[in-house]
């Protein structure tokens, strides 16, 4: 899909309401979240004061998703350690670790979804809803496993990471645990890609 060259603006007014102005119409948070699940960019600007609220605006079309009945995608125990981190010197790193995680994921994904594609002749996935369903739901649960932010006393993903991330005695430690961590996720993710690849066959 095309993306255009300067992301659509957005502005929102004093009533919440949102004006898409290269539409010159209203949106609503359920407008923006089909935007970005179609690659669409947009920014977000307060009317009144000029500011940039894209990512408060993101957040709460996230909250809106995480409402609605099968559509939650980020457990408690990651939400509650991710609260933990605002503030604290890891911080700054979490971001960047987050994006690297995310990104590995979603390449597996579009590699499982061509793989079915190749498998089925380019049917269409109204039919694989069920198959669909079942390998996200895999790759959920290994996403979980992964755990990067593991709790004290909560199983590590593999025994290169057995010591919890909260008993690492120095931020040189607990990044390199963090990168351990990021190694196994994607032995992982390649070890169920493979075995994909061996039922295509």
């Amino acid at each position: 899909m095309t993306k255009s060259e300067e992301p659509v603006i957005i502005k929102k007014y004093a009533n919440r309401r949102l004006y898409n102005t290269g539409t010159s119409t209203y949106v609503t948070l359920e407008d923006l979240a089909s935007m970005v699940k179609k690659g669409s960019d947009f920014t977000v600007y307060d009317a009144k004061s000029g500011e940039d609220i894209t990512r408060s605006v993101l957040a709460q079309i996230i909250f809106e998703q995480e409402n609605k009945e099968g559509q939650n995608l980020l457990p408690i125990t990651f939400l509650r350690q991710l609260i933990r981190f605002y503030g604290d010197s890891m911080q700054m790193l979490v971001p960047r670790f987050l994006e690297a995680s995310i990104e590995s994921f979603s390449k597996e994904q579009s590699k499982l979804r061509d793989q079915m594609s190749q498998a089925f002749g380019g049917v269409g996935f109204g039919p694989l809803e069920d198959q669909v369903r079942r390998n996200m739901e895999m790759f959920e649960r290994t996403f979980a496993m992964f755990a990067p932010f593991a709790r004290a006393g909560q199983a590590a993903p593999s025994s290169a990471a057995d010591k919890p991330a909260s008993a690492a005695s120095s931020p040189a430690e607990q990044i390199d645990d963090l990168k351990r961590q990021m190694e196994e996720m994607q032995k992982r993710l390649n070890r169920l890609s493979e075995g994909d690849k061996g039922k295509d066959q």
